[in-house]
């Protein structure tokens, strides 16, 4: 017998705001304004951002929020980008979903798309069950192993994402192309973990592909530049 595929092999995710408000049974009570520790189940867990002033209409039930799901680095490191994120999200009143990967690193660097894109999948449902979240304002992002991560899963989910910022990555290694993300990426001309040539060739290959990207070198190491990500998000707002 032919063994069957493994769920989410392909890539793809499958969350979507448009179909959440055709199926209202599903949506579920919003949480307060605030960050909140997410625990599911199955021992998985994430951190949620809700922009305050929702009680004025937006989000739960009015104006679609702006959403940025952050994806951290090898052993959970963000080199500084949650806190810019967060700093971004309050100041915007957008969402900043941030799920952790089941080991030290996603999926796709042990193997291949499963259990992580698994689990961002249910993580984006899960909020898209209790906020509007605007369907052309969706942006991933990452740290290192994490930026990797984000640029192969958001160039498969280039209808999902709107944008896509890779903060120091590694490589790319989408199984197709759909849609034409803008893309962002950035770099460290001293980084000893990820070299620079790294990036430099990323950006290259998507340039000769056509999508528009964005590439800022910064004198530095392996981090996150918290003038150029500012800047970076701020294209978000725009």
């Amino acid at each position: 017998m032919d063994s069957q595929p493994t769920p989410y092999a392909d890539g793809r995710l499958h969350a979507r705001p448009d179909l959440l408000r055709q199926i209202a049974h599903q949506r579920q009570p919003a949480l307060d304004s605030g960050t909140h520790q997410l625990s599911f189940a199955d021992g998985r867990k994430a951190v949620l951002h809700v922009p305050p002033h929702l009680d004025s209409g937006a989000g739960a039930h009015g104006e679609p929020l702006r959403l940025l799901l952050l994806l951290h680095g090898a052993a959970g490191q963000h080199g500084g980008a949650d806190q810019i994120a967060l700093a971004h999200a309050l100041h915007h009143g957008s969402l900043l979903l941030i799920p952790d990967a089941l080991s030290t690193s996603w999926d796709f660097l042990r193997g291949g798309f499963g259990a992580d894109l698994a689990f961002i999948d249910r993580a984006l449902l899960w909020t898209m069950q209790r906020y509007e979240v605007d369907e052309q304002n969706m942006a991933i992002a990452g740290f290192s192993d994490g930026a990797s991560y984000a640029l192969s899963v958001g160039l498969m989910n280039g209808e999902l994402f709107s944008d896509i910022l890779a903060f120091s990555p590694g490589f790319m290694a989408p199984l197709r192309r759909e849609g034409r993300p803008r893309v962002f990426v950035s770099h460290g001309s001293h980084d000893p973990v990820l070299v620079v040539q790294r990036g430099q060739d990323i950006v290259q290959r998507l340039q000769q592909e056509g999508y528009a990207v964005t590439y800022e070198e910064f004198d530095g190491a392996h981090t996150v530049s918290p003038e150029i990500a500012s800047a970076a998000l701020q294209r978000l707002a725009d």
